[in-house]
């Protein structure tokens, strides 16, 4: 593991298999990069390509986190993985189902992590988990979705509990903007270390060259009227 991540996973969780963070800690670029890396290490071996699947819908402020992280990575240019779901093709309810059955026609054996916003307690508003598994989206707001991802990374971008539809329409643009913008700094500095270990472990033949995924288009793409 990188030096500037070491101690940093010993000390957010109490879940085993997850780590967590405040988006205004100085650690919060470190801890999302160095628990994905970790994690993702141990489930690197066989994966043909590494997917990072940002789910909300542009249509919900609180809901765009996602989005707002794809779109970031896509505008910072090439990447080693390939981003799914962004502010102009986004991965939202009506389309993900689609989208993970292209995903699984399309690649071998993907490594997916999930993005994705959630409500929670009003002391944990800001915060950002990352961990092992699949997550549910649209479980807050009582929607049958199916799960997703090998790892997840959430934010909890406000209380839930009452109302919820309602109150992802009247959340703070701006915490979820400096969300995104810290989540996706993080997840770029872990998922490139992956990508150099994956490197390291693979033959010539075998290391693929990053995707650009400013071109590449997906089923479902389109923006899908109401119900995003």
């Amino acid at each position: 593991m990188r030096d500037g991540w070491k101690g940093l996973l010993s000390r957010s969780s109490a879940v085993p298999g997850e780590q967590r963070v405040h988006m205004d800690s100085p650690d919060v670029r470190r801890t999302i990069g160095g628990a994905l890396y970790e994690y993702g290490l141990c489930q690197l071996d066989g994966t043909d390509e590494v997917i990072l699947l940002c789910i909300g819908t542009d249509l919900s402020i609180g809901d765009s986190l996602g989005p707002l992280v794809g779109s970031y990575l896509v505008e910072a240019g090439s990447q080693p993985f390939t981003v799914l779901g962004t502010l102009d093709q986004p991965v939202h309810a009506t389309n993900l189902a689609q989208t993970v059955a292209w995903v699984e026609s399309t690649y071998r054996n993907p490594l997916v992590i999930a993005v994705d916003a959630c409500l929670g307690r009003a002391e944990s508003v800001g915060m950002l988990s990352v961990g092992k598994g699949s997550l549910k989206p649209g479980a807050g707001v009582n929607k049958s979705l199916p799960s997703v991802g090998d790892l997840y990374l959430t934010g909890v971008v406000n209380v839930g509990g009452f109302m919820e539809y309602f109150v992802l329409q009247n959340t703070r643009l701006s915490l979820v903007m400096r969300m995104a913008r810290v989540a996706a700094e993080g997840i770029a500095e872990g998922l490139s270390a992956l990508a150099e270990a994956k490197q390291g472990r693979c033959t010539d033949k075998e290391i693929r060259v990053p995707v650009d995924t400013t071109s590449r288009r997906y089923p479902g793409s389109t923006a899908i009227g109401t119900g995003r």
